[in-house]
């Protein structure tokens, strides 16, 4: 028990897109709540409702060095990382280092603090995939040496370092392999489907896709990922995984960039460009095995979430855009982000 008699949680990105609203989704479960980010791709916009809770605390850090030593949890959520092709091939080297030394750093805390510890992996250990949906069995196809290596190769090392020290540690983990998820408060730059897709519908834009646009993915809504999180962290300790999260509908990029543009009535059009290196050509989760020991399934459709994902896209970019017309008071934060953390 920590604050205020409260169990404790941390989430590493917590000010990140998933992690902001984990660590609401947690606040309101009667934790107190440490988010813990480096600000690389984390807003403090995500989480500045959240600063007068007295049960959530912010703390500004890198998972790739040791953490500080006042931190202690019994539940613990690892986001930290860069999740869109654009941002992680930024600082690939750092993208290594966050997946594999963070996940080193944080079972070495989970061990002491005897927590709890979720590692957020990915869909992207799957690569290519050669099986058609994923099931949790399928080892991948992931090229080591590509682009995307920093992320997939990362992801898939930070999955060895938990089950070694879970088999030889006995430090209780949890396992997620994270489908494409989307919702509010996805950054409106950081390149990936839908994001693109709403931001430059909005701004009158063509829709930017690449190949021809039949290669498929699926979509979770944000809060139906958040559930399944909770779900995970929940569930008894024999409980390890990993675990398919995501939505099992399938759709190809082009049907999704159509969607698109009736839902925000855009007539921009779109553009076809080349794909990009080591791009899956398909996307879909099995999800049976979170279904039989979690008891989860996504319950909000695209039609929904893409309408909520619009009208929080269009708020921020309306936002936005009357900040940078405003004159600026000297001392003054243009927005949020510049505000300092706790």
């Amino acid at each position: 028990m920590g604050r205020n008699g409260r169990p404790q949680a941390l989430v590493t990105g917590g000010a990140g897109f998933i992690g902001s609203h984990l660590c609401e989704a947690l606040l309101d479960r009667g934790y107190a709540v440490t988010c813990l980010d480096n600000f690389q791709t984390g807003s403090f916009a995500n989480i500045a409702h959240l600063a007068a809770d007295p049960a959530f605390r912010l703390v500004e850090a890198d998972i790739t060095r040791p953490l500080p030593s006042r931190l202690r949890a019994d539940l613990v959520f690892n986001l930290a990382c860069a999740a869109s092709p654009d941002q992680y091939q930024r600082d690939p080297v750092h993208t290594w280092k966050t997946n594999v030394l963070g996940a080193m750093h944080l079972l070495e805390r989970a061990e002491a603090w005897r927590a709890t510890v979720l590692q957020a992996s990915t869909s992207e250990v799957y690569g290519d995939p050669d099986v058609h949906p994923q099931p949790e069995s399928y080892w991948g196809n992931v090229n080591p040496v590509g682009p995307r290596a920093c992320y997939d190769e990362g992801k898939r090392a930070a999955e060895t370092l938990f089950f070694d020290t879970h088999r030889t540690r006995g430090v209780r983990i949890k396992v997620a392999r994270i489908f494409n998820t989307y919702g509010p408060r996805m950054h409106e730059e950081d390149g990936r489907i839908i994001s693109n897709f709403v931001t430059q519908a909005l701004r009158g834009e063509p829709l930017t896709v690449y190949g021809d646009g039949r290669q498929t993915r699926s979509f979770c809504y944000v809060d139906d990922m958040v559930s399944a999180l909770l779900a995970l962290a929940g569930s008894g300790d024999g409980v390890a995984g990993p675990f398919n999260l995501g939505n099992p509908d399938e759709m190809s990029v082009i049907e999704v960039a159509r969607r698109v543009l009736d839902e925000t009535g855009s007539q921009a059009g779109i553009e076809f460009h080349p794909l990009p290196v080591d791009d899956p050509r398909r996307r879909r989760p099995t999800i049976d095995r979170a279904l039989s020991v979690l008891g989860w399934r996504p319950l909000v459709g695209l039609e929904v979430g893409l309408a909520r994902t619009v009208a929080d896209f269009a708020a921020r970019l309306e936002r936005a855009a009357a900040v940078h017309a405003a004159p600026v008071v000297p001392g003054t934060p243009r927005n949020a982000a510049q505000l300092q953390p706790l």
